[in-house]
């Protein structure tokens, strides 16, 4: 139990250190980075592809090829977040995806709308409305740009959550990373080859981000999952928030404004009471 709690407090550890180092490779293009980020964790996965004992192309692969294409759009979205806006925001922004998971199950799916619940999507569309109150708006702006790409990834994310309940169960671990990335390292691909230059520093970092972010954070949450319940595992992860704004504080000096601290605080509480919520009930 304990060595499972260690391994997704490590995970949300590590994984706050995601907008440090998009931002490091944000000297190359959105799509370049999204290409490292995808490929790598394909690339090293790769045998997966052509395991005769678990094929790959089983169940609703259907299903889940939607989901690595839809994957396309969130990564590239997560990326150009990072870029844009401070990491504070767009790490803030993005965990609101539990929300939109709620939303969407309750707009769609006939999930039952509790008073608390509409108490809690209240909180967190007044905690977005305070976190953008002191932005301009306009196609200019490049914190609002990023601000809003950070919402839409998390959007995104919540569709892909909702479309791979009940197939998880059918794959394994190694097969979802790579139903996760497989399109996207696809997509990206062409990008490679308009490198203005090659500067093998950065190049050597995308790998390690790819590595680092595609494969060891998966890896330390699932085997969390493994032993501790989702509700516990989700709520640990909220660390991330925390880790990535203290990153960004000591590394790149970022200032965190009283709009991103109080709208970000509505966010987050209500994201995380809502993913405990639905995770109790399976």
């Amino acid at each position: 139990m304990k060595k499972a709690i260690y391994a997704i407090l490590l995970c949300a550890l590590i994984a706050g250190n995601n907008g440090i180092l998009i931002k490091y490779l944000s000297s190359m293009s959105t799509g370049t980075i999204a290409f490292f980020r995808s490929m790598v964790p394909v690339v090293l996965l790769f045998p997966v592809l052509f395991s005769k004992s678990r094929p790959f192309f089983t169940g609703n692969y259907g299903k889940m090829l939607l989901v690595s294409s839809i994957n396309v759009v969130r990564i590239y979205l997560y990326l150009v977040a990072f870029i844009y806006t401070s990491i504070g925001n767009a790490v803030v922004l993005i965990y609101s995806w539990p929300i939109f998971v709620f939303g969407i199950e309750v707009s769609f799916m006939e999930k039952r709308l509790k008073k608390s619940h509409a108490a809690l999507l209240f909180i967190a569309f007044l905690g977005m409305i305070i976190t953008y109150s002191n932005k301009s708006f306009g196609f200019g702006n490049e914190d609002l740009i990023g601000m809003v790409a950070a919402l839409l990834s998390a959007l995104a994310y919540a569709i892909t959550v909702i479309l791979i309940k009940g197939e998880s169960g059918n794959y394994t671990q190694e097969q979802l990373i790579m139903y996760q990335n497989l399109i996207s390292a696809l997509f990206f691909t062409p990008f490679i080859f308009f490198l203005p230059e090659i500067q093998w520093k950065q190049i050597g970092v995308g790998i390690f981000y790819g590595f680092l972010i595609g494969i060891v954070v998966f890896k330390l949450f699932f085997y969390g999952l493994k032993y501790l319940e989702a509700s516990t595992a989700s709520s640990l992860m909220y660390l991330e928030v925390v880790s990535a704004i203290i990153l960004a504080y000591l590394l790149l000096q970022e200032t965190v404004t009283a709009n991103t601290i109080v709208g970000g605080t509505l966010i987050v509480t209500s994201s995380y009471f809502i993913t405990r919520s639905n995770t109790k009930k399976g």
